[in-house]
């Protein structure tokens, strides 16, 4: 018992002792990332005439000291999901944490038109690619502060899904 205490009482103190002597680091920057940081709030769902729904189609969340962005998508949801963004070095990356137990993960294409977020997969956690439907390619669509647009290409049996991952046109709430 008085090693574990001791033990403990160490890990502490090389811990606090390690955060008092922490300097800032210099976070990567990226457009794409900071298109995404003003995102944070809550979007809706909209209807076919552009006006929000009751319907909330996600929660953007800047976190981890403003490293990393977090999206619950559905929340509350049987079919609740996460997908968190990052910096790579120059790259933009996200993690998908799907429905279906599987984990793509994307880059965004450097040569994306200045309105969108092109997102390209690059690989996945839990899947194989040649026959698990997964998430496969999106682009996501700044049309206002307000409004985005998500378009979404799932994949199954290794081509494009001709059920999954559709468009959805959301606004913010406000």
């Amino acid at each position: 018992m008085l090693r574990q205490f001791t033990a403990c009482g160490l890990v502490l103190a090389v811990s606090l002792t390690a955060r008092a002597d922490d300097k800032p680091v210099a976070k990567p920057t990226n457009a794409g990332f900071e298109k995404l940081k003003k995102l944070e709030g809550t979007w809706m769902v909209a209807d076919k005439n552009g006006k929000a729904t009751d319907e909330v189609a996600s929660i953007v969340k800047v976190t981890a000291g403003g490293s990393a962005i977090q999206k619950t998508q559905f929340p509350g949801q049987p079919h609740e999901m996460l997908s968190v963004y990052t910096v790579d070095g120059n790259d933009l990356t996200m993690t998908h944490y799907c429905v279906l137990g599987n984990q793509p993960r994307m880059k965004a294409d450097p040569k994306s038109p200045k309105d969108q977020i092109v997102w390209q997969f690059t690989g996945g956690g839990n899947l194989d690619v040649k026959k698990d439907k997964h998430m496969h390619e999106a682009i996501v669509t700044f049309i206002d502060d307000d409004h985005i647009g998500i378009e979404g290409t799932g994949w199954e049996n290794g081509a494009p899904a001709k059920e999954m991952c559709c468009g959805m046109k959301l606004v913010r709430k406000k």
